[in-house]
């Protein structure tokens, strides 16, 4: 006769409620097959599993304590209307919009290109960090002093496929760039060969500018209600997490912990 395993994991409780072990196997194979935009991904699945159920239980006790509909093939629905009742969110003022408007105006600039080449010493996890830095920059000090060497150097020693061309990138929106190079290209006016690193999730990059073509600034009146419903929606998932931390710490909770949590609110 085969022999029947028990899960002896911590059991989750909420409030005295039981989650089975098969909604927290279910949850982590959902998080695994398609993790929640936005957030980053965890070396503890099941910890984030956890979590994230812990928080749709709280939220559905919630709501029979509202006397609100509860469909636990809706949980998204059902916590929305438990926030639409019990977190007031503010709408961003005109005020505050046109502040955030004028300290991120490069956000709303169109049209605004670079052409840029790049060097690209990845990091891979095979060599160490400061290694592959030290590299990198000992090429970019070598390329300060003979700039034509750029398309050379780019051919012999970039991780990039553009090394076939010279390193060259051809022309570059700021959208098309992950964040912290669109940053390091555009947030200057320099031309020629970068002085120093621009450092992104895929490694050190060698930067020349070779040409600028300037944006046209779009008018506040034209992008104010995106930037106000940006805004209203930021304070509002600062308040519902707020709201959630509230309802964790007066609740009795078994296998799960939410001390400096930052997950998802509702997977």
């Amino acid at each position: 006769m085969p022999t029947l395993l028990t899960d002896v994991r911590t059991p989750l409780r909420v409030n005295g409620v039981e989650i089975l072990a098969s909604a927290i196997d279910e949850a982590v194979a959902e998080l695994a097959a398609a993790p929640a935009e936005g957030v980053a991904p965890t070396a503890d699945a099941e910890t984030t599993a956890r979590y994230a159920l812990a928080i749709r239980e709280l939220l559905r006790q919630r709501a029979v304590e509202l006397g609100l509909a509860v469909d636990a093939d809706r949980p998204d629905a059902m916590a929305d209307a438990v926030f639409a009742k019990e977190v007031a969110t503010p709408v961003a003022t005109v005020e505050e919009s046109r502040r955030y408007y004028d300290q991120h105006r490069e956000r709303f600039t169109s049209g605004e290109l670079v052409h840029a080449s790049h060097i690209l010493f990845g990091v891979t996890g095979r060599a160490p960090l400061a290694l592959v830095r030290a590299k990198a920059e000992e090429t970019l000090n070598a390329i300060l002093q003979a700039p034509d060497q750029f398309e050379a150097m780019a051919a012999e020693r970039s991780n990039c496929p553009s090394a076939q061309v010279g390193g060259s990138l051809g022309q570059l929106e700021r959208t098309s760039c992950v964040p912290e190079f669109a940053q390091g290209i555009f947030d200057s006016d320099e031309l020629g060969v970068l002085p120093r690193l621009i450092k992104t999730r895929f490694g050190f990059h060698l930067v020349r500018i070779d040409h600028r073509v300037p944006g046209r600034l779009m008018p506040f009146e034209a992008v104010q209600d995106d930037i106000a419903t940006m805004l209203t929606e930021q304070v509002r998932l600062r308040a519902t997490r707020q709201y959630v931390q509230l309802l964790a710490a007066q609740a009795d909770l078994e296998g799960v912990s939410f001390a400096g949590a930052d997950g998802p609110l509702v997977q």
